[in-house]
């Protein structure tokens, strides 16, 4: 397209923002249009969670990644919208399996209207993003966001079954965080790749990029839980701990420390309590430790791979986009 920005002109993520605002105001539009369900109370719910705040990064990735493989048309802003469905899926089931009060600032939809909505709210954005699919009659995109959706329920259920639970290996960590998390990015790398009818090795290229910096983003997110960075995000420290999940800095933490106070943290994730002394407490052992550094580096590790991945690509205003958005997953800088 004659109006798409140069590479020199897209530095930061807020460059990002700026130069495909219209192709996200298209999927923004879809979301809206797609919101016609003829009882009220499911788009009232619906448009609770899906206008608090996200950053629609996932239809962002698909959005630059059909571009990255040359797609001139308009349909990735429908393909977004449903990516963004099943994701705003995902939170609504998710507040009520973590008895979540608080969500971008928010009152959670469990909080307003109760968990059976929230649940069956979420079963209809899942269901109406799966019947439009099948409309780009596409066996390839029909494919790969089905086994999206299978892999982050069995994410779900992987973490629930570690829950409250602090001898997690650090490799099913990574597979929950690789189902829950990364598959929907990976699968929103890929269907634009699909879309734009690309070649088998650029439409894996382009999953295995989604892939690794969906885990890139999901271990960051997680070591902000123990981060005073967190608070400048919203997230309140600790909450993780207070939920009964170990996440990546934990497990380093509990690798780590001396055995009385293995068992404190695991005393505190088996019975979901945690004083401020005891947040404390964990906060200094995980500095002395080096658990939060060894978290980011690890994230680090997957952005690198992610870029390694655009190799393959020539350069362009979307791939340099693309990389911008992957080292975005990280630092959240703007």
């Amino acid at each position: 397209m004659s109006n798409r920005p140069s590479t020199s002109t897209i530095n930061s993520m807020a460059d990002v923002w700026e130069a495909y605002r219209a192709e996200l105001d298209g999927v923004e539009h879809q979301v809206r249009h797609n919101l016609d369900s003829s009882v009220n109370l499911v788009n009232t719910v619906a448009a609770h969670i899906l206008s608090s705040g996200g950053k629609r990064v996932r239809p962002l990735l698909l959005l630059l990644s059909a571009r990255l493989c040359g797609y001139a048309g308009r349909e990735h802003h429908q393909l977004g919208s449903l990516v963004e469905f099943i994701h705003t899926a995902t939170l609504l089931h998710d507040d009520v399996v973590d008895e979540a009060d608080i969500r971008r600032g928010r009152r959670t939809a469990r909080k307003v209207w109760g968990n059976q909505i929230s649940i069956l709210v979420g079963d209809y954005l899942y269901s109406k993003a799966m019947a439009q699919v099948v409309e780009f009659r596409s066996q390839g995109i029909n494919e790969v966001l089905a086994e999206a959706c299978t892999k982050m329920a069995e994410g779900e259920v992987l973490q629930l079954y570690y829950n409250g639970n602090p001898s997690m290996p650090e490799s099913d960590y990574i597979k929950i965080v690789e189902h829950k998390t990364a598959g929907l990015i990976a699968a929103a790398c890929r269907m634009g790749a699909i879309l734009a009818d690309a070649s088998e090795e650029n439409q894996s290229a382009l999953f295995r990029f989604g892939q690794y910096l969906g885990i890139a983003f999901q271990v960051a997110d997680d070591t902000l839980d123990y981060n005073a960075d967190g608070e400048r995000f919203g997230k309140t420290l600790g909450q993780d701990l207070r939920q009964g999940k170990a996440t990546l800095p934990l497990l380093h933490l509990l690798d780590h420390c001396s055995e009385e106070d293995r068992s404190m943290i695991k005393d505190r994730m088996e019975t979901r309590t945690l004083s401020p002394e005891d947040l404390e407490r964990i906060l200094r052992l995980m500095q002395d430790a080096g658990s939060l550094a060894y978290a980011m580096e690890r994230a680090k590790t997957y952005i690198a791979a992610a870029q390694h991945e655009l190799d393959a690509f020539e350069d362009s205003s979307a791939r340099r986009a693309l990389a911008v958005a992957a080292d975005y997953m990280i630092t959240r800088d703007r």
